[in-house]
């Protein structure tokens, strides 16, 4: 059967091309998102701020217990947004554990030198420079309070070489201070990390912005220390102090934020996308072998005829199919990692992975999508000729001579079941809010599309006899053999009808979700931004500087904002939540928030307010006591004393800041916003009262964001945009097989006395049938999940769809139908129908 079936593929050029072209399209999509995803999950930062420390104590993640519905017991570890910490005295007892040489605190301290083009620098006590270890190369260390140790890198990177004895000034604890350089460091250890200055510890002490804490405590052991023995004596001592150990690969976790980030963000991207990609290969891979199948049915009751068994068939068929999924899967895994290289480029230049981010493995990758091209291909094909394979010999041409007029009932039954659920899906996203109806929403796509290709002859059908009249009257002869081809060829159009819904659907609701959420963020912060200016500072401004402003003439309101996080339970599941802490004295002059329900100004004490999405996510009302966790890591309850609608733009939980005081990483306001009237308000003395900081207009602000949201929403767009192509891919490709599949009844037409005109006239009649079908279909799925989105997301009853969209997606469709269909049948017209009856079907 090889034999037979190389040959049939060398008849059969056109299909093959058609199913190749799908299969390697295919492996080349799963095979470049897979590759990330495996990138994400092989990557293991090694240990480099911590490169000589034996053992680290620290505390950046905890561990949340709760309840699946069924009453099963799960543990959940939630890296901590604002990284916590351990109490200093521990260090102390760690001291006294045998076999332990130096135990050094780390404080690491947000600093900005001016006069070094660095625009991100921590600083530390001078004791935790052993944990890397740092060596002095010019100078020696600091041992006053107005001394301080500069890296050589930062040294470098000012105006005039930084060498020892000079006076630098270093903004550091919201002010800038000037400091005398003791000496010049280097690192021993190669890495990507910010530069770093030295105090003293007692300095470093007096400048950390949470006293009697720290953010990590290094351990060097004695070289004949009892490695298992200590880690286990530190484990316990670290439990009790509500610490954690980190030794070996894992101490790589505590400081490479970005590239720990950039993991995330791949094993995420995987996690949220990879299966609607999985499903959406599998869907089109699917349709189009089962399509090439379908179009070879005679060959296949020929050879039943003739008194094949139904195992030879079958035989013949996984080889053709297995030889053309290799040949996809050579084409396509080359092609993967052509183009995943350039995806990591493009991310490494917007800024979603640090430079250096490896990208591994992929046998891991290559294997698995070999697997599932192979498994697809062979199961739709074996699916398609099912029938054809399973009945007589005898009535094997019978069977294939005409359209069947009846499909299954389970295939009826489990369309309707189908639509059932896709239906129950709606009304979940119309009761329900937050992230369960936003993935009700998004499935719902997939679930129509699917009730719509498992129902596709009824729709065909239907739609033919309810065209039949229109395109009639509009195509005269033409239109009444169209709508007896939709009708006729009801089941053989379901392919290219899923295609064209998938590809519709697609574009006409995720792609235009991305653009709502932008829209309404930029909108909301805009909107609710009562304050003219914005007081700025890289390192964070201290609580005077809201005193400070509120005193200058001509200011009616200003408002201390700390960006920060906040982890609470959604559906029982931990989630991080963005949130702002504010000052409530006039925080309503300054923001409109747009509170429905409750008042900002009684934000005071252990209270919270919450955007109506968040709270309809925790089904939390006006007046409740929420649980949740700070940025750090401490457990707090809150109690609810306003709703508010602008969560996009400012965050879906907004704090009293006395209620994160402690708890974030600098203690210190990242804006004050200010409220003027009047033209002579003396800002710039402000300024000039907290030196390195700078004043800007909020309008400047919401450009910003409008940058940073189209930066970020790159992503999105382009795994949203390779979906929407492959599925336009898709559409064009089995659109191009049943054109050219169509020659002999052309070419019969044609001998029966149909002139060229009269055939063009009736394809084009039918195209508008099949593609106002699709549109319809298509354009109402797309219609019902992007509402069901942006209103759970945005509260917005309508989307907003740019008329470039839907003129496009219409455009798009008649384009790709010109492309697909109107252009095959003209090369098939061109054959003399007395050659064209002749040829194969």
């Amino acid at each position: 059967m090889l034999g037979l079936a190389l040959r049939m593929l060398r008849h059969r050029i056109g299909t093959a091309i058609a199913t190749l072209v799908a299969l390697a399209c295919g492996v080349m999509i799963l095979m470049s998102v897979g590759l990330l995803v495996e990138s994400g999950l092989r990557y293991t930062p090694a240990p480099q701020r911590y490169a000589a420390a034996d053992i680290v104590v620290a505390n950046h993640d905890i561990t949340i217990t709760g309840k699946e519905f069924d009453g099963t017991t799960i543990t959940t570890r939630v890296r901590l947004p604002e990284g916590g910490t351990v109490p200093v005295d521990l260090a102390e007892q760690l001291r006294r554990v045998p076999g332990i040489t130096i135990v050094a605190v780390d404080r690491s301290i947000r600093a900005v030198v001016p006069i070094a083009a660095t625009s991100h620098t921590l600083a530390h006590g001078w004791s935790s420079a052993a944990l890397t270890p740092y060596r002095i190369v010019d100078g020696r260390q600091p041992s006053a309070d107005g001394e301080v140790a500069v890296d050589l890198r930062l040294a470098k990177a000012a105006e005039d070489e930084i060498r020892p004895g000079d006076r630098i000034p270093v903004l550091v604890g919201g002010a800038v201070r000037t400091y005398t350089v003791s000496g010049v460091v280097e690192r021993a250890v190669d890495g990507d990390w910010p530069a770093a200055l030295f105090f003293t510890d007692r300095h470093a002490a007096a400048l950390n912005p949470h006293p009697g804490r720290a953010d990590a405590i290094g351990i060097v052991l004695a070289s004949d220390a009892d490695t298992s023995a200590v880690v286990a004596e530190v484990r316990r001592l670290s439990s009790e102090a509500g610490a954690k150990v980190y030794t070996g690969a894992d101490r790589g976790t505590l400081t490479q934020s970005e590239a720990l980030a950039a993991r995330d963000l791949l094993v995420q991207v995987g996690a949220a996308f990879g299966g609607y990609v999985v499903a959406l290969v599998v869907f089109v891979v699917a349709g189009t072998v089962g399509l090439a199948v379908r179009h070879r049915r005679r060959d296949l009751a020929l050879l039943r005829a003739v008194a094949a068994t139904p195992g030879q068939v079958r035989g013949m068929l996984l080889a053709e199919v297995v030889q053309v999924s290799i040949v996809a899967v050579v084409v396509g895994i080359p092609a993967g990692l052509f183009v995943t290289d350039r995806v990591h480029r493009q991310m490494i230049a917007r800024g979603f992975v640090p430079d250096g981010f490896p990208i591994s493995g992929g046998v891991l990758s290559a294997v698995a999508v070999t697997a599932v091209t192979l498994l697809v291909a062979v199961t739709a094909a074996l699916i398609a000729a099912g029938r054809t394979v399973r009945i007589r010999p005898t009535e094997a041409l019978g069977e294939v001579a005409v359209e069947p007029s009846r499909n299954s009932r389970t295939r009826l039954v489990i369309g309707l079941v189908t639509l059932g659920a896709g239906v129950s899906l709606t009304m979940v996203t119309t009761v329900a809010r937050g992230p369960a109806a936003l993935g009700a929403a998004l499935g719902m796509l997939y679930v129509f599309v699917l009730a719509a290709a498992l129902l596709a002859p009824w729709i065909n059908r239907y739609a033919a006899r309810a065209l039949g009249p229109v395109l009639r009257a509009v195509w005269g002869d033409s239109g009444y053999l169209a709508a007896a081809n939709l009708r006729a060829n009801a089941q053989g159009m379901v392919t290219v009808l899923t295609a064209l819904v998938l590809a519709v659907g697609f574009g006409g609701s995720v792609w235009f979700l991305q653009d709502n959420l932008e829209r309404q963020t930029v909108a909301q912060t805009r909107d609710g931004m009562l304050a003219q200016h914005a007081l700025l500072s890289p390192v964070g401004l201290p609580q005077s500087a809201v005193a400070d402003a509120r005193a200058v003439p001509g200011v009616v309101a200003a408002t201390g904002i700390r960006r920060t996080s906040v982890i609470t339970r959604v559906m029982g599941e931990p989630q991080e939540v963005s949130a702002q802490a504010v000052d409530p004295d006039g925080a309503d002059r300054t923001l409109d928030l747009t509170v429905t329900e409750g008042r900002l100004a009684d934000l005071r004490g252990a209270t919270v307010a919450l955007s109506t999405l968040q709270a309809s996510s925790q089904g939390a009302e006006l007046g409740d006591q929420v649980a949740m966790w700070l940025g750090d890591g401490t457990p707090v309850t809150l109690r609810v004393v306003a709703l508010y609608e602008r969560g996009l733009g400012f965050g879906d939980v907004t704090l009293n800041r006395e209620t994160v005081d402690g708890h974030t990483a600098t203690n210190l306001d990242d804006q004050v916003l200010i409220r003027t009237e009047g033209g002579g308000t003396a800002l710039t003395d402000l300024v000039d009262r907290h030196p390195g900081s700078s004043l800007i207009d909020t309008a400047a602000i919401n450009g910003e964001l409008a940058k940073d949201l189209a930066i970020s929403a790159w992503l999105n767009k382009l795994l949203i945009g390779v979906m929407v192509g492959y599925a336009a891919l898709a559409a064009a490709n089995t659109m191009v097989m049943a054109a050219l599949a169509r020659g002999r009844e052309l070419a019969l037409l044609r001998l029966v006395g149909v002139t060229r005109r009269q055939v063009k006239r009736m394809v084009h009649a039918e195209q508008v049938g099949l593609l106002g079908t699709s549109l319809l279909v298509g354009g109402a799925i797309a219609a019902i999940t992007l509402v069901s989105v942006v209103r759970t997301l945005t509260g917005e009853p309508v989307p907003y769809v740019p008329t470039a969209g839907w003129i496009s997606i219409i455009g798009g469709t008649a384009l790709l139908a010109l492309a697909t269909t109107v252009l095959p049948i003209g090369a098939l017209l061109r054959t003399p129908p007395v050659d064209g009856i002749g040829v194969k079907e």
